[in-house]
């Protein structure tokens, strides 16, 4: 059996265990993996770690003092930092993945400081994103809203916005954007893993009563009306100004505290330059995919990715209440090929 052939059958096999959500995943022990994870640890002892560094200061608080906190999760390359932007430029404190910083100093031994989260009486409303992957398979497989609810937020201030990326257009930016550092088959491993965890995020969401709306990249074609119709449903209306999503100024550290985006403090090996494309608004980029081989393409069809983004769409259509000719505009055959 070739490298390749050993290759998919291991990609295949974890696959499996996502999709089915299996217990195993959460004790198998997961191996260090250079300066990324110095620790050979399960996912379940990483979560226990990081729900107990955030219990520290949430439950000391009563739950009327937490704000509405508006929590974006998905794969990494989904255009989860534009929004996180968006979202700060419209006035609300904006949180570039806290929970996933502090999983960060957990896989090296290292400790934090919890996430100090501001009263609902100075901010009503907070947004935060999270994102899976790249470096390691912890990243790709834990549960930040598990850990915030079992660290004391309440779940009645949570509303989960799942976000998804066609997934041929977001593997090429990981492996764009990281495969200096990573190689493209973890990459490719991690990627899977990343994408298919979607499921047990949003089936967990649903089985604690938080209610989620499915926001998919590709909307951001039409960004005006997409953005005003999801802070529609995410009770924000008033919120809403359209010159925030079209005016921006150039995008940076200066421009990011204008915007107020509160970002982590993280070591120096997840400083990666040019990650985030400059812009001066929300739009839609469009990532070319040639660089992707036909074996990692069929990887995606048959580990179940493009099925995940398939009802992705499907529920972003459904929850964003587009019409025929707008969902056939945005994403095409809505079978996972975007226009």
């Amino acid at each position: 059996m070739n490298n390749n052939q050993v290759f998919a059958d291991s990609l295949q096999r974890m696959a499996d265990l996502i999709r089915q959500q299996h217990s195993s995943l959460d004790v198998m022990p997961l191996s260090p993996v250079g300066e990324f994870q110095t620790r050979t640890v399960s996912l379940e002892t990483l979560m226990r770690e990081v729900t107990e560094c955030l219990s520290a200061s949430f439950r000391q608080r009563p739950a009327h003092d937490f704000p509405m906190l508006h929590f974006a999760w998905g794969k990494c390359r989904v255009g989860s930092t534009a929004l996180t932007n968006l979202f700060g430029t419209m006035g609300m404190p904006s949180y570039y993945q806290p929970v996933k910083a502090i999983l960060r100093d957990a896989m090296v031994g290292n400790s934090s400081r919890p996430w100090i989260v501001p009263s609902a009486s100075n901010s009503p409303n907070i947004f935060s994103k999270e994102t899976m992957g790249p470096y390691v398979l912890a990243e790709c497989l834990f549960n930040p809203l598990q850990i915030l609810i079992d660290a004391g937020y309440p779940r009645h201030r949570l509303h989960c916005i799942m976000l998804d990326r066609e997934p041929a257009s977001s593997l090429a930016s990981w492996i764009e954007k990281w495969s200096d550092r990573v190689s493209e088959k973890t990459l490719v491993h991690n990627y899977v893993a990343a994408a298919l965890n979607a499921a047990r995020v949003e089936t967990y969401a649903k089985r604690h009563g938080i209610p989620v709306t499915r926001y998919v990249y590709e909307v951001s074609k039409e960004p005006v009306s997409s953005v005003r119709i999801l802070f529609d449903r995410l009770g924000l209306s008033n919120s809403f100004a359209e010159k925030a999503v079209t005016c921006w100024r150039e995008k940076g550290p200066d421009q990011a505290d204008n915007a107020r985006v509160i970002w982590p403090s993280e070591a120096i090996i997840y400083d990666v330059p040019n990650l985030h494309t400059s812009d001066t608004a929300y739009r839609y980029q469009r990532r070319a995919t040639s660089s992707l081989s036909l074996t990692v393409l069929d990887a995606l069809e048959y580990c179940g990715v493009n099925d995940v983004y398939r009802a992705s769409v499907a529920g972003c259509v459904g929850d964003l209440s587009l019409d025929t000719d707008t969902a056939t505009h945005l994403f095409g055959d809505c079978m996972g090929t975007a226009a």
